[in-house]
């Protein structure tokens, strides 16, 4: 296996259309080896968001954008991105929770690195989702998304 990938040859293998949620990503970290951090180059068209609003509690996640500009939204607080920037979004819950929306006139393409953790929780602040993903790398066995309301307590339908 090579240790290599070059982003202008990558195979875009997870494409969204979604309405407002449109993009191309290029998962490329399995094929150059990638065991505890994954890579992704995502292509970003004018006017769209590459997925819903949320937070990570079990992965940190770095992007660096290569072309383009828009708008990074990060807890209450929205900055405007370009080429260049480089964006941490770390661990945490809402106050984290991020989102990059091209709010330019070109397609925005950029490079995505994150740590792989076996278990991550994402909250979805805007919509009150959370999502759970459990197990390794391409063998996840566990993956629920819920509405936050539908919280139940810890001894609901167990047998007393």
């Amino acid at each position: 296996m090579k240790p290599i990938a070059n982003l202008d040859e990558v195979e875009f293998d997870d494409v969204e259309k979604k309405g407002i949620y449109t993009s191309s990503r290029a998962l490329f970290s399995d094929g150059i080896g990638a065991r505890k951090l994954g890579y992704n180059l995502t292509v970003l068209p004018p006017g769209k968001v590459q997925c819903p609003f949320h937070c990570h509690h079990g992965e940190e996640e770095m992007f660096l954008i290569l072309e383009g500009e828009g708008e990074l939204r990060f807890g209450d607080q929205r900055y405007p991105i370009r080429r260049h920037d480089v964006i941490a979004c770390p661990t945490g819950g809402p106050e984290v929770a991020h989102q990059i929306i091209n709010t330019g006139t070109v397609t925005m393409r950029y490079l995505a690195l994150s740590n792989i953790a076996d278990v991550d929780t994402c909250e979805y602040p805007d919509s009150q989702k959370v999502s759970i993903v459990a197990g390794k790398r391409g063998e996840r066995g566990l993956r629920k998304m819920f509405r936050a309301e539908t919280t139940v307590d810890y001894y609901d339908r167990e047998k007393e």
